[in-house]
């Protein structure tokens, strides 16, 4: 069975950095679209950023947008979210996620009917 493995998540303090990273296990990133969302408390999961497979294009929510960074580097089998000047409204349960099956909308990259297969999340906290 296909999954996706995230990593990185921590308790951090306001202004500081994390990085994620998502893996996969049984299956090659390199061809697939990859989607980062999290989900706090009692909220709906958002999008965060999304990266294509194919000459990597990056997309980014208004709210992550200039402090977080998407890449991939595809010889690690790994997609990363580099997370900069973290702020008290970041906090969350971080997911990647990817749609095996068919071909994806890019243009609703912020949809989470676009995947198919999500990860177990890792829990960011930003707390001073």
């Amino acid at each position: 069975q296909v999954q996706l493995v995230e990593s990185g998540g921590g308790l951090v303090k306001p202004g500081d950095s994390l990085r994620l990273s998502c893996t996969a296990d049984r299956f090659d990133l390199e061809w697939y679209p990859i989607g980062w969302f999290r989900q706090a408390p009692g909220k709906e999961r958002e999008a965060v950023s999304f990266i294509t497979y194919i000459d990597p294009t990056t997309y980014y929510s208004d709210s992550v947008r200039g402090r977080f960074t998407i890449s991939r580097d595809n010889a690690k089998n790994t997609v990363y979210l580099q997370m900069n000047s973290l702020k008290p409204e970041d906090p969350a349960v971080y997911y990647c996620a990817t749609r095996l099956a068919g071909r994806m909308t890019t243009s609703r990259w912020f949809a989470r009917d676009e995947y198919d297969s999500w990860g177990q999340g890792t829990q960011v906290t930003v707390s001073s």
